[in-house]
């Protein structure tokens, strides 16, 4: 994960910003009235909207996922470390949850759509899961997208062999299945308490 194109010192400042908005929305956020593990976020950010492309290479809107618990998560299929660590993450979550993770949807929106292509990362989305589903769209729709969660990614210049590494947060935000903002989880490990969290969002509607 990368922002910002100057060597090292560009690149260390890349990412204290990026941990800055990070901590900055975890900070802004009220103590958890309903004891989940991962912070509540419940009312500090808007309900899930988008217009995107899905892996199979139809458009896709917020409004299909309706009654699932949906899971947002940005990166890019090239990324080393961060991406496939958080995919795992949550794919063991979902595991712990058995048949209720028919109930659960997890977005993986691509901020690299030059190599990202739909069917890239349909290859890519599936290897983690059925219910995963890899998301790409046009500089302007991912840059609505991003804005509307306070997301930040920069694309570095392409090398002399056109590679190049993304810099982008790795927050997961869930949502409910009335499609609200609810959770914003930071994966430390298996046992963090993710499914406990679904579990209980699954079936239940917004207080």
């Amino acid at each position: 994960m990368k922002l910002l194109n100057s060597p090292r010192l560009g690149r260390r400042l890349a990412l204290f910003m990026i941990a800055l908005g990070a901590n900055c929305l975890i900070a802004c956020t009220q103590p958890a009235a309903n004891h989940f593990h991962a912070r509540d976020i419940t009312g500090l950010l808007p309900d899930l909207q988008f217009q995107l492309t899905s892996g199979s290479g139809r458009a896709m809107a917020a409004s299909e996922l309706r009654g699932k618990t949906t899971l947002l998560y940005f990166g890019y299929t090239h990324c080393p470390d961060a991406c496939p660590m958080t995919l795992t993450y949550i794919d063991d979550a979902l595991k712990r949850l058995g048949a209720e993770a028919s109930a659960v949807r997890v977005l993986f929106v691509s901020v690299d759509p030059r190599r990202d292509t739909p069917q890239v990362l349909q290859r890519y989305a599936s290897s983690f899961g059925p219910q995963v589903v890899g998301l790409t769209g046009t500089d302007d729709q991912l840059t609505a997208v991003t804005k509307r969660y306070r997301v930040a990614y920069r694309r570095e210049t392409p090398d002399a062999n056109g590679d190049y590494a993304v810099y982008h947060s790795s927050a997961v935000f869930v949502f409910d299945r009335d499609g609200r903002a609810r959770l914003l989880a930071a994966p430390s490990g298996p046992d963090d308490g993710l499914a406990d969290d679904l579990r209980a969002l699954i079936g239940r509607h917004p207080q």
